[in-house]
């Protein structure tokens, strides 16, 4: 069974979903069997916010998102990550996503 976390991030939705499927960011949040080689392309679908990473490498595991506006012109993000045995560690899901809102605030500093 997947671990399941959810976190607001005070960036607009569309910021986020950017950032979690820039395949250049993919390594700084994914958990590492996750991450190809730096440039981690997942299934996606950009006008529903969602998108979904496996791993070739690494059977089993898997993370998928789903991005809704939030409160505040802000972001809602829903994530719910597998590992290797089908299951997956919930304090593993909530650092991921801890990861992705630190990915989202540098991309906004940034530009």
């Amino acid at each position: 069974m997947a671990a399941h976390a959810e976190r607001g991030m005070s960036a607009p939705p569309e910021v986020v979903f950017s950032t979690a499927t820039d395949p250049d960011r993919a390594a700084a949040w994914l958990p590492q069997p996750l991450r190809s080689d730096g440039r981690s392309r997942p299934d996606a679908s950009a006008e529903q916010m969602w998108a979904r990473w496996a791993s070739a490498s690494a059977p089993g595991w898997s993370a998928e998102i789903r991005v809704e506006p939030g409160d505040a012109g802000g972001a809602q993000v829903e994530l719910d990550l597998t590992g290797a045995s089908g299951q997956a560690d919930p304090g593993l899901a909530e650092e991921t996503l801890a990861n992705l809102a630190r990915e989202v605030a540098e991309n906004l500093t940034a530009g």
